[in-house]
């Protein structure tokens, strides 16, 4: 289900979802079957090779419990965590994440984003898509919710062969759907945990009591039907009497060796699987690079539970943030030693930061006027910070940015152009992005 927080789980989320259902995407048979209508539609221009891992941090992170700590700050506010070193010189984070400290010379952090919708539901769309919650929220005529980036991407790369363009584990976000562009942009959902001994991918296996060989048999028997000669040739051209195409799709990745071996983690050797943590996140992670290794263009691994209200400083000194910090730091890193960082972007967020000051149960609440992103990956500079914020980290107040420039930022280094006009069902123009410039320091 879509992450629960302070908010609770409201109406707007489920519009927010776009034509997904609420627990998570479409199955790979009922997806391909949507793709149909796309298929024979003229597609925008293919995007240059460059997949995207966008680890999305449910609830908010606090900016300064992570890549934008306040040491000089007065007590209420720095909050009770030290600072460390990273490998780049001057560059410190909060002592919370020493892994991505170390591989901190591999990535950069952009410390100067804001907007001004404190609410889960608003910034949640307004990062997972580049466009501002409408207002009046609701189902009027002249409302419309944005697709999210995945389902763009998949929309700009047309039908794909073999596995989906949009992929998310282990759900769908509150924002990750494809509203108006419709169901066969949805995203295919990887439920599970990866680190279970016994993980298997549902909809892309076959049951466990029917073998490979007698699987494929069961298809060829089905194929000879399909091809025998009907009472007449209209009902041999009738499409209900046919093989289903997309049954048949389905079934040739269940068949398909490459694709197998992608959803197959316990191929990986002990330290890469060791690199990313021995956990949840770790995991989805290193599936998750699996996955744009063969070919899927937009990967979306969700990682909630950082609405910190209460007991943050307990949260960021134990296994939570650790599962974050090795995951992250190991992916970035494997990217890297593999070549695959020159042709995969990675991407980090939530939806907002945290406030200044230290609330009385230890906690702090929603801030949008300053937040974090990483970056990894082509055109990004190594070891670099972009944007600062004050001394006691309240505003952005040196390259400040906005979410329609982080759009347009990801937008352009996957080859899609973030200004171009999409319609709706009903024919009525959007802009993709409305304004909003690709940020200088991110496109080298």
């Amino acid at each position: 289900m879509p992450s629960r927080n302070c908010n609770g789980l409201i109406r707007r989320d489920f519009l927010k979802l776009g034509l997904t259902a609420a627990g998570g995407g479409l199955g790979f048979t009922d997806l391909l079957r949507a793709r149909a209508m796309a298929a024979s539609a003229p597609q925008a221009s293919k995007a240059r090779p460059v997949n995207c891992i966008l680890l999305w941090l449910d609830g908010g992170p606090s900016h300064y419990e992570t890549f934008d700590p306040k040491p000089d700050a007065p007590s209420e506010i720095r909050g009770t965590l030290g600072t460390i070193p990273t490998s780049v010189p001057g560059v410190r984070f909060c002592e919370s994440i020493p892994h991505l400290a170390k591989a901190a010379d591999k990535f950069t952090v952009l410390r100067s984003v804001t907007h001004k919708d404190p609410n889960h539901g608003g910034g949640n769309h307004y990062m997972m898509t580049g466009a501002p919650t409408p207002v009046p929220v609701g189902c009027g005529a002249f409302v419309t919710f944005h697709p999210s980036f995945g389902s763009v991407v998949s929309h700009s790369r047309g039908v794909q062969n073999g596995l989906p363009a949009y992929m998310t584990l282990p759900s769908i976000t509150r924002s990750g759907g494809p509203n108006f562009l419709g169901a066969d942009h949805a995203p295919f959902v990887v439920g599970g945990d990866p680190s279970d001994k016994g993980f298997r991918v549902r909809d892309v296996v076959l049951p466990s009591e029917i073998t490979e060989a007698r699987g494929l048999s069961r298809r060829e028997l089905r194929h000879s039907l399909d091809r025998m000669r009907r009472f007449n040739d209209a009902m041999a051209e009738d499409p209900a009497m046919s093989f289903d195409t997309f049954y048949g799709q389905a079934v040739d990745l269940i068949a398909s060796k490459p694709a197998q071996e992608a959803f197959d983690i316990s191929r990986e050797d002990d330290a890469t699987r060791d690199l990313y943590g021995r956990n949840e996140v770790g995991q989805r992670l290193l599936l998750a690079r699996r996955l744009v290794e063969v070919g899927v263009p937009f990967v979306t691994v969700a990682y909630n539970g950082w609405d910190h209200h209460a007991k943050l400083f307990d949260k960021f000194k134990g296994e939570f943030v650790n599962k974050f910090d090795q995951g992250l730091a190991g992916l970035i890193s494997d990217l890297d030693r593999r070549g695959l960082l020159e042709n995969t972007l990675v991407v980090a967020l939530g939806e907002f930061g945290r406030t200044p000051k230290i609330n009385k149960d230890g906690g702090r609440d929603h801030w949008p006027g300053a937040m974090s992103i990483v970056f990894a990956g082509p055109g990004v500079p190594r070891g670099g910070v972009i944007g600062a914020t004050d001394p006691k980290g309240y505003y952005a107040s040196d390259s400040i940015h906005s979410p329609e420039d982080f759009a347009c930022t990801l937008y352009q280094k996957l080859g899609i152009d973030p200004h171009q006009i999409l319609n709706t069902g009903s024919g009525r123009p959007v802009q993709l992005v409305n304004g909003g410039r690709a940020i200088r320091g991110l496109m080298a």
